[in-house]
């Protein structure tokens, strides 16, 4: 402390013993002395947290078995006891392989030992300018992927190079990185090669791939049918919207083709994912909506340059996966236009503004 150091003169500083492992905390910092009430409190609760998540370990792994070798077996039978344990959010330690099982990539790499590494060795692709230039915007502020050239960046480029030459109609597209990047966080390059495989090509949902086709079809349908949800669930702000001229292309393109990576913080995107993976797209636009919905009250009070920005840029408050998936959890489906067939619905009027470069929709708004 400057104090102390003023004192007795810096070159006089005499540092005191070290602390021992039990005096450490998780990360490294040393353990304060707990000298009130509300402190040992707190320290209570840490540890009855501590002991809830090991028992919520337990669980999981029972219910997955070794290797997940007894996931379909309960999935089937318990279906319900499924899905509100994914709704409580997987356990970290668990969350990699629990993804693999529940998006059917796990099947996939089974079914095709060795694939991955011949595409990643043998076989090159016009990608791959357009991958390296993108790698360095991909999730830039995580350690994993920050020194340049470096394992995280390298598995990347991996996985991308590869999916690029498994199919190369689609081959490689602005923000697909974003699916891999969060992929890798949680599994091996194999492991994100076909889990990424799995979305794009829907081996449990219907498949992704359409967003990053040429004219992305499927962004397309999926911002016309948010465009009719906002209208149905949340028509005060809806009427705000058209009066200032908004259309759901300006702010929610990000949010399906990123699944939520890009701009929304990571504690709050994974918990996003375990759902998505789960129960499929519908859940992108319960998230959606409930976003709109926590923030409508200062959404209807700004015009459109500040409303932009607010769309682009939410409080963190409205980040919490703990307030906000249970408000997206409420969001009804029935009679919902998420289960429009697409082919009934005239998108002539909204075509023009998605026919824009990628690369726009990830510009962080500098306003």
């Amino acid at each position: 402390m400057p104090g102390a150091m003023e004192k007795k003169g810096i070159d006089d500083y005499e540092p005191g013993p070290l602390p021992s492992p039990r005096q450490l905390e998780k990360f490294g910092a040393v353990k304060r002395v707990l000298d009130n009430p509300s402190e040992r409190l707190s320290k209570l609760r840490s540890e009855y947290e501590l002991e809830r998540e090991e028992r919520r370990k337990r669980r999981w792994r029972k219910m997955i078995g070794l290797g997940g070798s007894e996931w379909k077996h309960y999935a089937r039978r318990k279906s319900q006891v499924v899905r509100r344990r994914i709704r409580k959010g997987i356990p970290d330690c668990l969350r990699g392989l629990v993804w693999q099982l529940i998006s059917g990539s796990r099947d996939l790499l089974l079914m095709n030992p060795g694939v991955y590494g011949k595409l990643v060795i043998y076989e090159t692709s016009p990608s791959e300018p357009d991958i390296i230039r993108d790698i360095s915007r991909t999730f830039h502020s995580h350690v994993f992927f920050q020194q340049r050239e470096g394992s995280g960046q390298r598995s990347l480029y991996n996985v991308l190079k590869a999916y690029s030459v498994y199919d190369r109609d689609i081959g490689y597209v602005q923000g697909m990185g974003f699916l891999a990047g969060l992929l890798l966080l949680y599994m091996s390059e194999d492991d994100a090669f076909w889990s990424l495989v799995a979305l794009l090509k829907g081996a449990v949902h219907a498949p992704m791939e359409g967003l990053y086709q040429v004219g992305m079809p499927l962004v397309q349908q999926y911002l016309f049918q948010f465009d009719l949800l906002v209208k149905e669930h949340l028509p005060k702000l809806a009427d705000h919207f058209t009066r200032e001229m908004i259309i759901p292309s300006m702010y929610a393109s990000q949010w399906f083709i990123t699944v939520f990576t890009y701009s929304f913080p990571f504690h709050l995107a994974i918990r996003i994912w375990d759902l998505f993976l789960y129960e499929g797209v519908k859940i992108l636009f319960k998230v959606g909506l409930a976003l709109l919905k926590y923030c409508q009250d200062d959404l209807v009070k700004l015009p459109f340059e500040k409303l932009i920005h607010a769309l682009r840029n939410f409080p963190q408050d409205a980040m919490d996966p703990d307030v906000l998936l249970p408000m997206a959890y409420s969001i009804k489906k029935e009679n919902s236009v998420i289960i429009l067939n697409f082919s009934m619905i005239r998108v002539h009027n909204i075509s023009t503004s998605i026919n824009t470069r990628t690369t726009d929709l990830f510009v962080a708004d500098a306003s």
